[in-house]
């Protein structure tokens, strides 16, 4: 997210090219130095960086949980009904021609053999038929009553979170500077994709807030993803749909509940890649920043000459 302001001194350090930054050689004869300089400066605030580590270990809690409660009846639907001679995706367990147990995982009529992950998998040393393993699910153990018990209380943790979240982030001006690309940057769209692509990331004054794309994916995230996974999950209440009819808005309570799981795989591969790039560009520095909330901007300056060299 967006960049704080920036304090204290620059750190100075020089390495030969081709060496890294702290890299200590003698100088010869047409060699030259890169210089870099760095300095800290604070990122996040603590109800950032609060809210964020509560975000993960909700978002675990809900994807383990959910797991447990589709275990209960693995298969997703368009409509208000289910139609279950033509399910839009359905995980099950079936036989091969030899009479072997396979996992089979069915998406819009098209069959793919999942064993060993899905449909079929070990639980306790056993071949044991449940759309999600055990690993994956809380509790362990099919057990749908626990499972809605913590998935329900960890929902209500994650919605508190969250509007703690954005009215912090709205009355401290944090969500505009954090999520909202100016235009500037949005004109630079074609450039920070090719960086990200090749994993070139930014350095100097850009590394002080978050690009464009990033900017673009936790608008998505934060106004986009996350409301709709809390809208369709009331959806499937049919003590709120008492008072508010919510399934009409996607057609239906199986839709609703279609859109939730997909959602929640959305919401995944955000997870994955946002943890990819944290690895790509600087482990140690982006755990610290969202730990502590300090955060290190190097400046390198173009490799001198060693004319130019005293």
């Amino acid at each position: 997210m967006a960049a704080g302001t920036a304090l204290g001194k620059d750190a100075l350090g020089k390495g030969a090219h081709g060496k890294g930054a702290h890299g200590k050689s003698a100088l010869g004869k047409g060699e030259v130095v890169e210089t870099v300089r760095r300095r800290w400066m604070f990122r996040h605030p603590l109800v950032i960086r609060l809210a964020h580590w509560i975000n993960v270990v909700c978002l675990a809690v809900l994807l383990m949980s959910g797991l447990q409660i589709f275990n209960a009846h693995p298969a997703l639907y368009w409509g208000a009904a289910s139609t279950f001679d033509k399910p839009f995706v359905a995980i099950t367990d079936d036989q091969r021609d030899d009479g072997s147990a396979r996992g089979v995982t069915y998406v819009a009529g098209k069959s793919f053999d999942t064993t060993g992950w899905l449909g079929l998998s070990n639980h306790n040393g056993e071949a044991t038929g449940r759309a999600f393993p055990s690993w994956a699910t809380l509790p362990a153990h099919q057990d749908l009553a626990t499972g809605r018990r913590w998935h329900f209380l960890f929902a209500w943790a994650f919605v508190i979170n969250g509007l703690i979240y954005l009215l912090y982030g709205i009355g401290s001006g944090q969500l505009r500077r954090r999520i909202i690309p100016d235009g500037d940057q949005m004109r630079g769209l074609g450039a920070s994709i090719r960086e990200h692509l090749t994993l070139h990331f930014a350095q100097g004054d850009e590394a002080k807030r978050y690009n464009v794309l990033q900017k673009l994916t936790y608008l998505v995230v934060v106004l986009g993803l996350l409301p709709l996974m809390l809208l369709t999950g009331l959806s499937m209440s049919p003590g709120f749909n008492a008072v508010v009819p919510l399934p009409n808005l996607f057609g239906g309570r199986q839709s609703a509940r279609t859109v939730h799981f997909i959602v929640t795989n959305l919401l995944v591969l955000f997870v994955i890649v946002h943890v990819l790039l944290v690895l790509a560009s600087g482990l140690w520095n982006n755990m610290r920043s969202m730990l502590t909330g300090w955060y290190v901007i190097e400046r390198r300056k173009l490799p001198a000459g060693p004319e130019e060299i005293r």
